[in-house]
């Protein structure tokens, strides 16, 4: 566990995980704006969104343009968009065959501090690798999970003036990691990747490694319980006998309200919030 994990208690929260499948890059940006300004309301308990994306290569905020290897021609060859994003950062791909992983949490009032953030988040993702008997690592000034020397899993995340994370991380499953030719990943010449198919020598997907992702998060950051669709019952900690006679029940978790929207909206409305996030697809006038 890290320190941000050893001096916050969380236990009284719940995450909420919505599994959803293949979405679009800017449709993502767009959800998440959506559940950013949700979580900071409060009409929304701490959430995690699961999903692959299509080939897309993302720019964040310390990016540099040179990162990015192909040409325009080449990256519309291979159906690679571009976009510059609002996460911290270098150069990274998101493909099929990759766990994204976008948790939108509220760090008020004890986690506030951006790097221990980022370390928890590699400890969660530390934790998946070892449900599948690997051993992960970090490494000392670079973000993101290792094994072997090969980069597992990336790490680029973005925190809010009110203190909302979003953006996340990207574990590679069964990715084509031919696609890495096309950045310098992270920003770090000559590092290889890898993926959990690679390490175990098996086809393992996207949603084998999502199974493990909500109880590494109640581990890793003290949920007292994880709802997710994708299992079979809510992930729930151990908790204590009852203290007294006459306890009608657990305290209602008030950061989990009776019911919320999905965020995605429709129509007008869906268009207008793609328009209105900061995050802005560069497509064919990136220069390198």
């Amino acid at each position: 566990m890290t320190r941000a994990a050893e001096r916050a208690d969380w236990s009284g929260r719940t995450l909420s995980v919505r599994r959803l499948g293949r979405v679009e890059y800017g449709e993502a940006l767009a959800l998440q704006a959506d559940l950013v300004e949700q979580r900071r309301l409060g009409t929304i308990p701490d959430t995690l969104l699961l999903l692959e994306h299509s080939h897309v290569v993302t720019l964040g905020s310390s990016a540099r343009n040179k990162h990015v290897l192909l040409g325009p021609d080449e990256l519309a060859s291979r159906n690679i968009a571009v976009y510059r994003t609002g996460r911290g950062g270098d150069v990274t791909y998101h493909g099929p065959g990759q766990l994204v992983g976008y948790p939108i949490l509220d760090l008020k009032p004890d986690r506030k501090d951006l790097h221990a953030y980022l370390r928890g988040v590699e400890g969660v993702l530390l934790r998946v690798l070892a449900a599948f008997g690997l051993e992960g690592q970090r490494e000392s000034g670079a973000t993101g999970v290792w094994v072997d020397g090969a980069k597992a899993a990336a790490v680029g995340v973005r925190v809010s003036s009110g203190w909302i994370a979003s953006h996340g991380f990207a574990l590679n499953a069964n990715t084509d990691l031919s696609y890495f030719s096309a950045i310098v990943p992270c920003g770090i010449p000559g590092r290889p990747v890898t993926s959990l198919s690679r390490l175990l020598g098996r086809r393992v997907t996207p949603w084998d490694a999502a199974d493990m992702v909500g109880a590494a998060m109640a581990e890793e950051f003290g949920y007292r319980r994880v709802d997710d669709p994708g299992e079979r019952r809510p992930w729930e900690r151990p908790q204590p006998a009852a203290r007294t006679r006459g306890t009608r029940g657990r305290a209602a978790d008030p950061g989990a309200p009776e019911a919320a929207g999905d965020g995605l909206g429709a129509g007008p409305a869906r268009r207008r919030r793609l328009a209105e996030v900061e995050e802005a697809p560069l497509g064919l006038a990136l220069r390198v």
